[in-house]
């Protein structure tokens, strides 16, 4: 049994587009892949500025929350002071007339 010349040419074509397939799929996913990546870099970017905005939040709240602490106390020191202007109230004594 003998090959005949087209039929070798045949394969060898079959065979090169095979391999222009292959290489040009292989080509796509690597430069998509590279594209994922510095998306994903981006992504990563953004999302550590958004950590240390939440980090700067989360220092003002606990100043914020020692502000409120401090008013809390001197609205306590008010009250006690005012109580003790106002005296205590005369509840048995009867008005004379």
């Amino acid at each position: 049994m003998t090959v005949t010349p087209d039929a070798i040419g045949v394969v060898v074509a079959i065979f090169a587009a095979l391999v222009a397939f292959i290489g040009s799929v292989a080509g796509l996913l690597a430069r998509q892949s590279r594209w994922i990546g510095e998306r994903f870099d981006k992504v990563d970017a953004r999302f550590e500025k958004v950590d240390a905005q939440f980090q700067r939040v989360d220092a003002e709240f606990a100043s914020v929350r020692q502000e409120i602490a401090s008013v809390r106390d001197e609205l306590v020191e008010v009250k006690i002071s005012v109580a003790r202007l106002e005296g205590p109230q005369p509840r048995l004594l009867r008005p004379s007339h």
